[in-house]
C-alpha cells in the first residue's frame, strides 16, 4: 500500500488532497502540525481525527516507508518542501501553485532530473471536478469536433476576515495569475489537446476597497496554442458576491468546430440544485448531462504512478508547462500597467 504524509497545512485545499488519496486507497502516516492558519489545522483534526500530528518534518522525511509527501503549505514554500522531499527519496503532490517564481520552477525541474522522483501539482478545478471529466470524455468521443477555444471564469470569495496574512502578500502567494489562473491554463492545454502555448495578453489589477492597493484581486489572460489552432481566455477575481451560496460561480465554455459545451461547475444560480451542470449543443440539438456519477480518477492514477514509476495522472511536461505559462503571464502582466 502506498503511504503518504502531509507537510504543509496552510491552505484548505489540503482537505481534498488528503481525502482524495485516502478514498483512492492510500494510507496516511500523518501531518506536520505547524501551520500559519490554525483554522486549517482545526479542519484537518475534525475531518481526519484518525491521523497523527507530528512536530518535526524529519519524522516523515527520514521514514523509508513513506512514498509520497503532500503539501498545501504557503505557496512560496511549496517548492522547497518538494525539493527536500525528493532529495529524501519521496514523490510529491502539491496544491497549486507548486512554484511562485521561474527560479523555483528551475530548481524543482533540476531536483526531478537529479532524483528521478515524481512531482505533481493538483489543478483541482479540472482534476477533482466531475463535469470537467465529463467534458474531457465528450471531447475525446468527438462530440464537439476540434476544440478551438476555451473561456474560463474563476470568481472566488475573498473571506478576508479568516485569511492568514500571507494570503494578501504577493511574495508569498505569487500573484493572482501564477496562483488561480493556473487552473485555467491547465484546462486549456488539456481540453484543446495543446502541448504548449504562448501568452498573448495578461493583466492584473486592484479594484476592491477593503484590501490594500497592492493586492491583486483581478486578473485576465489570453492564450494561443503553439501546437494547434486553439485559443483561450480566462478571468479570475476575488469578487464572488456574499449572496452566492458557494465560494465561486466557476464557469467553463468550450467551443468546437461541430458543437459547444457550457459548464457551471459549482451551482446553477437560478436553476437545478447541486453542482456540475454540463450542457452540450451540437448538430442534433441541446442536452444536459448529469455528471454526478462521472468518476474522479486523478488520485487513483497518481497512486499507480507512485507504485509503477509512470506519469499517467499528470506528466512532468504538462505540470512544468502550466507552471511556466502561469509565471510568464504573471510577469507579463506586472511588466505592464497595473491599475
Amino acid at each position: 500500500m502506498i503511504k503518504f504524509a502531509v507537510i504543509g497545512i496552510d491552505h484548505r485545499h489540503v482537505f481534498h488532497l488528503i481525502e482524495g488519496l485516502l478514498d483512492a486507497g492510500a494510507a496516511c502516516a500523518g501531518y506536520l502540525s505547524s501551520t500559519s492558519d490554525p483554522k486549517v489545522r482545526e479542519g484537518v483534526e475534525k475531518r481526519f481525527p484518525q491521523l497523527k500530528a507530528v512536530a518535526c518534518a524529519d519524522e516523515f522525511l527520514e521514514d523509508p516507508s513513506i512514498d509520497l509527501i503532500v503539501t498545501a503549505g504557503i505557496p512560496s514554500e511549496r517548492a522547497q518542501i518538494a525539493i527536500s522531499a525528493m532529495k529524501h527519496g519521496k514523490d510529491v503532490l502539491t496544491d497549486k501553485p507548486g512554484v511562485t517564481s521561474h527560479e523555483q520552477l528551475e530548481q524543482v525541474q533540476e531536483a526531478v532530473r537529479q532524483t528521478g522522483r515524481l512531482f505533481a501539482i493538483c489543478f483541482s478545478e479540472r482534476m477533482t471536478v466531475p463535469s470537467v471529466a465529463t467534458a474531457q470524455r465528450l471531447i475525446a468521443e468527438g462530440a464537439v469536433g476540434e476544440v478551438i477555444h476555451t473561456l474560463g471564469m474563476g470568481p472566488h470569495r475573498l473571506n478576508q476576515a479568516i485569511r492568514p496574512s500571507w494570503f494578501f502578500d504577493k511574495k508569498y502567494y505569487g500573484g493572482i495569475l501564477a496562483d488561480i489562473a493556473s487552473h485555467h491554463i491547465d484546462q486549456f492545454l488539456v481540453l484543446t489537446g495543446s502541448t504548449d502555448a504562448e501568452i498573448a495578453h495578461a493583466s492584473v489589477a486592484h479594484f476592491g476597497e477593503a484590501t490594500a492597493h497592492d493586492f491583486q484581486d483581478f486578473g485576465e489572460l489570453a492564450l494561443v496554442s503553439t501546437s494547434n489552432r486553439a485559443r483561450g481566455y480566462c478571468r479570475v477575481d476575488w469578487f464572488t458576491p456574499e449572496g452566492l451560496p458557494t465560494w465561486g460561480d466557476g464557469r467553463l465554455f468550450i467551443a468546437g468546430t461541430e458543437g459547444s459545451i457550457e459548464i457551471r461547475k459549482y451551482l446553477d444560480i437560478e436553476g437545478r440544485e447541486g453542482t456540475d451542470h454540463l450542457f452540450l449543443c451540437d448538430r442534433t440539438g441541446t442536452r444536459r448531462f448529469d455528471c454526478a456519477q462521472e468518476p474522479i480518477t486523478f488520485f487513483g492514477k497518481l497512486i499507480d504512478d507512485v507504485r509503477n514509476r509512470t506519469q499517467f495522472a499528470v506528466s512532468h511536461d504538462h505540470t512544468f508547462t502550466v507552471s511556466r505559462l502561469a509565471l510568464d503571464a504573471q510577469a507579463r502582466a506586472e511588466a505592464g500597467q497595473t491599475r
